[in-house]
């Protein structure tokens, strides 16, 4: 019955969690992209890929770009190796019933100054750091930081550091280095901790609860053993007893 209840309490949990859909924060699948930014120089590298938690269904990466929608590959990921301005749309996994993701805006860029920032949402109150990148480095660049269009951070690292991020935080962002030349902009979002905490939340009870159920069994399984065993020696003390009984019996005739 224990093994029961706690397999049901299991079924429930997943069943709430897969098919769930009230809360907009607590999606089935996540898109990521490695690295995690949004902007790229002509000829770098990247990958997308859909997190299933759950594997509840077959997922495609598929893109919008000048050229239309159309699939980045037949399967769960995407690996362009090769990026070309070409390239630069916007990304989401996409079920065969339709259903899909969350989206990462990506921009590969043939200017000579990018702006590396998170693609996907920060945690509040976690560190964020904003580089400025330029195709060829020099120590006498300065590099300025805008915020929706306003000047607010220049210095000779190339780093803008947001120690602990917050809603006021959120923004469009570029920056440019000493000599003009300017990145494209790109969005930071904020998100409270717990609407990321929650998909997380979902990844360790689907992956933790095999051992723990294998763990609640094996226990079971050892306590009926245990209720075996003493069940034997109880019977055993019982026909040690009987015996004993029969000899005195026979004795005393």
């Amino acid at each position: 019955m224990q093994f029961v209840q706690s397999f049901s309490f299991f079924y429930v949990s997943y069943s709430f969690f897969r098919t769930s859909s009230s809360p907009p924060f607590l999606p089935t699948v996540c898109l990521r992209i490695s690295p995690d930014r949004s902007q790229f120089f002509k000829y770098q590298s990247f990958t997308l890929r859909c997190e299933d938690p759950l594997n509840s269904t077959k997922w495609t990466v598929k893109k919008r770009t000048s050229d239309g929608v159309r699939a980045c590959s037949s399967g769960s990921s995407c690996i362009i190796r090769t990026a070309y301005p070409t390239d630069t749309g916007v990304y989401w996994c996409e079920s065969d019933e339709g259903k899909r993701s969350n989206q990462i805006n990506v921009i590969i860029t043939d200017l000579s100054v990018i702006l590396e920032s998170p693609a996907l949402p920060v945690r509040e109150g976690s560190a964020v750091v904003l580089r400025c990148k330029a195709e060829t480095h020099s120590t006498r660049y300065a590099y300025d930081f805008l915020k929706d269009g306003d000047f607010i951070w220049t210095n000779s690292t190339g780093e803008l550091i947001i120690n602990a991020a917050s809603k006021s935080d959120e923004g469009s962002y570029t920056c440019s280095i000493s000599g003009g030349a300017k990145s494209e902009s790109s969005w930071l979002v904020v998100s409270d901790s717990e609407s990321i905490s929650v998909f997380t939340l979902v990844v360790h009870l689907v992956v933790g609860a095999p051992y723990l159920l294998s763990t609640v069994l094996l226990g079971l399984i050892y306590k009926d053993r245990n209720k075996g065993s003493l069940s034997r020696l109880h019977s055993g003390f019982r026909n040690h007893h009987f015996i004993s009984n029969q000899i005195k019996s026979s004795n005393i005739h």
